[in-house]
């Protein structure tokens, strides 16, 4: 397989600057006829993929988006970006990348995967791996740990498989020359503006004319539909009774707790670091090195370590002496966080690796691990108990509530029963809800929204305590007169008919450049610098990637450009090879990206591969 990898690989320098930005994973597409199952969401390779998985990575793709939008998604959002297909290809391609990995010998150990759940900071208390918070984390996502730790096993994989395959990459210097050539491509160029401003005062704005646009656009001045609402809320501030909890329920609570008032041990360090960049030869880590054995002789002979942290220390703690303030366990990296906590206070390491390149350590005081008192915690505590009874006791009182309305028959039946004051508000829109807390909340304004006129919700839960939402009136979308809206609907007329102006005078002028090879009378030219593929230039964007795009086409776009409200021409008037000089830290960065494109471009041929030789069935029905 991997000399199939080889040999379809390609490298031509605009591919691989596609890979660098594209997603390894753009391969899709539907096997043979495979026998359907019922149950299954696809089959890739006789390898089932299960509904339940599909459901659970869709409702939290849809999370993520509704979370996003601040709970509330537009209409058929999740529909017109097609996230049913979108989760079901990654599905797919996950099971194909497992495959492949697991054909070519490449395995995931158990010990691996405990270690990255374990380096996960949601997972830790007090700076320790904790499984009560591991546990807890996952139910909140719907997650079980199976799930989650296959997951975690297919990062792995991926990663591994990634590294693997990549260690086939190869740059040869002819191509690495290449590569330079082409990013220190150079052009000079002449460019114009057209701006729908400049054509503004030559749109005639008459009655018929805007009725007759209106009619055309006026469903982009459809009003948002609008809820009058009558309510009652269950505050949690409202049922808080933290005077009612006695010292014996607060020191239980502690007792039973201890581990979540733990302290760990901490440390405060000073360090000098040696900086060695990521990839650099053994000739550069060897020197590096031999500086920090030198300056660490120095200190062993009674140099000051502030003073000499301030003079060699390459990181910016070096304006502090080095020090690095106090830190827990597993909070550096692990070959420094092994050597400062052997250290006693005052003691002095040898000279230390890391992925940063070398260290030398000095603890300046150690804190003990230690548990805070009661006395220290008891406030908290008490706080924290009375917010969950708070919490409890006014879904209490909501559930009684909603019971007692629908035995009253209705809110305002209920309301004159008990004598109980109810909320209302005014006709407001979703997108602007009045400025009274518990309505502003996402959660009320989503099941608000979701209620026809004469509807009660049942019990909202919000952010600030509990809601019950009855729809006094709902006003529906409507189209309103143009006199209503006129104003709006003036200046929307006047910038399009500008910007359409703002185009044919373009188009026009970039056609006068190519019928008659001169600058047209009338245009200012903006004269540019030389300019590269890439890097900062005050020429805009989309001329730059357009006129390097065109090398060897022409000089003149085909087409006029468009960015925003604004139009572009341009011409090159010159093309050459930079002479841009690179030391040997900017190369080896260079050769490092041209490298990893084309790892990528091996991965990528890996996966085609395996694209094609599978066998797929989706189970379409479950997508609609």
């Amino acid at each position: 397989m991997l000399n199939i990898i080889r040999k379809n690989a390609q490298s031509l320098v605009i591919q691989a600057v596609v890979v660098i930005i594209a997603l390894v994973f753009i391969f899709w597409g539907v096997g043979g006829k495979l026998r359907n199952s019922s149950n299954a969401m696809a089959v890739v390779n006789g390898k089932e993929i299960g509904f339940r998985d599909f459901q659970q990575s869709y409702d939290r793709a849809a999370d993520q988006y509704q979370q996003q939008f601040g709970g509330q998604l537009p209409e058929n959002f999740l529909k017109s970006i097609h996230l049913k297909e979108q989760v079901a290809q990654q599905l797919v391609q996950r099971e194909l990348l497992r495959q492949g990995a697991e054909a070519a010998g490449i395995h995931i150990s158990e010990e691996a995967i405990q270690r990255k759940i374990k380096m996960i900071p949601t997972f830790t208390r007090n700076g320790h791996f904790d499984m009560d918070q591991y546990q807890s984390v996952l139910e909140q996502n719907r997650l079980s740990p199976t799930t989650f730790e296959n997951s975690i096993s297919n990062d792995l994989l991926l990663d591994r498989t990634t590294e693997l395959i990549g260690d086939f990459a190869e740059m040869p210097a002819a191509e690495m020359q290449h590569w330079l050539n082409y990013l220190d491509q150079e052009l000079k160029l002449n460019y114009a503006e057209i701006s729908p401003k400049a054509y503004r005062a030559e749109v005639e704005v008459n009655d018929t004319s805007l009725e007759e646009w209106y009619g055309a656009h006026k469903l982009s001045y459809k009003t948002a539909p609008q809820a009058k609402l009558a309510y009652l809320s269950f505050a949690y501030d409202d049922f808080a009774q933290s005077e009612t909890l006695s010292e014996e329920t607060l020191r239980s609570y502690y007792t039973n707790h201890l581990k979540e008032y733990q302290v760990p041990e901490k440390r405060r360090a000073r360090h000098i670091l040696f900086k060695v960049a990521e990839g650099a030869d053994e000739q550069v880590k060897a020197a590096k090195k031999a500086e920090a054995e030198k300056v660490l002789k120095e200190i062993q002979a009674g140099a000051d370590f502030a003073e000499m942290a301030k003079k060699y220390s390459e990181d910016s703690s070096k304006d502090r002496g080095g020090d690095l303030g106090f830190f827990g366990r597993g909070e550096m990296v692990p070959t420094f966080d092994q050597a400062a906590f052997s250290l006693k206070a005052g003691g002095l390491s040898g000279v230390v690796a890391s992925p940063f390149g070398y260290h030398l350590i000095k603890v300046e005081e150690v804190q003990p691990e230690k548990t805070r008192s009661f006395d220290e915690v008891s406030a908290t505590i008490r706080e924290k108990l009375s917010q969950k009874d708070a919490h409890a006791l006014a879904f209490k009182k909501a559930s009684t509530t909603y019971e007692a309305i629908i035995r009253a028959g209705s809110l305002a039946k209920y309301s004159e029963q008990e004598h109980v004051s109810i909320a209302h508000t005014e006709f407001f829109a979703q997108a602007a809800p009045p400025e009274m807390t518990m309505v502003k909340d996402a959660q009320f304004l989503q099941a608000a929204f979701a209620l026809r006129k004469g509807e009660l919700s049942s019990i909202v839960e919000t952010g600030s305590g509990y809601a019950i939402i009855f729809a006094e009136d709902v006003k529906e979308p409507e189209v309103p007169e143009l006199a209503a809206v006129r104003e709006q609907v003036e200046k929307d007329y006047v910038q399009e008919k500008s910007k359409e102006l703002a185009r044919k005078a373009a188009e026009t002028y970039l056609a006068s450049l190519k019928e008659k090879h001169s600058w047209p009378a009338g245009l200012e030219k903006k004269e540019g610098d030389y300019v590269k593929r890439m890097g900062d230039s005050e020429l805009p964007e989309i001329i730059r990637k357009d006129a390097f795009a065109r090398l060897g086409l022409g000089t003149l776009p085909e087409v006029v450009l468009t960015q925003g409200d604004l139009f572009y021409i341009y011409e090159i008037t010159d093309s050459r090879i930079g002479k841009s000089e690179l030391d040997e830290s900017k190369r080896k960065s260079l050769e490092q990206q041209f490298l990893a494109a084309q790892k990528n471009v091996l991965l990528t041929s890996w996966l085609g591969q395996l694209q094609k030789d599978a066998k797929i069935w989706i189970n379409n029905q479950m997508l609609q």
